[in-house]
């Protein structure tokens, strides 16, 4: 038990209060733009990466909480990230991610056993730690907004507050 907080110490972007996700996906494209396409026949917003038509540095991370057997409350959140040129931001230094003015656009989806969502805004930081050739080393910490589609006026939000790792 007492080489959990020595681990988590030697991670610079990891903590304790962290929320309980495991990122199971991880994508950096250099040259891209980030896609939200919104389809309410099937109450459905889509997340996607175009690298067809040029762009900036483009991150898109998933998310699942509580993917254990049987339990029925599990959920799964899909950032995507438009990172301008990703060689601009400093190390350690927390940038505003989502609706301008933030430097850095965002947007989220969840996939949950719920009434269906649509994004509403994602407003926190990200804290690039480390950047190499074909890695970005992070830290999100963010609230995710949504409404749902039948409801207008029903709102929810969801913390994510973890660490990010986009691979190209």
């Amino acid at each position: 038990m007492t080489l959990l907080p020595l681990l988590l110490a030697c991670d610079s972007v990891s903590r304790l209060d962290d929320t309980l996700g495991l990122q199971s996906a991880a994508r950096w494209e250099w040259h891209g733009r980030i896609v939200v396409e919104h389809d309410s026949t099937v109450t459905l917003v889509r997340l996607s990466i175009d690298t067809t038509r040029g762009g900036g540095d483009v991150g898109l991370a998933r998310y699942d909480f509580n993917p254990a057997d049987g339990e029925g409350d599990e959920y799964s959140i899909t950032l995507a990230l438009d990172l301008g040129n990703v060689r601009d931001l400093r190390q350690n230094v927390a940038y505003p991610i989502g609706p301008p003015p933030a430097r850095l656009p965002a947007y989220a989806t969840v996939a949950c056993f719920c009434d269906p969502l649509k994004p509403d805004s994602v407003r926190g930081t990200l804290t690039v730690a480390t950047r190499g050739l074909r890695h970005i080393t992070g830290r999100v910490d963010a609230t995710l907004y949504f409404t749902e589609w039948s409801d207008a006026s029903r709102h929810v939000t969801y913390p994510l507050h973890q660490r990010i790792d986009l691979v190209k």
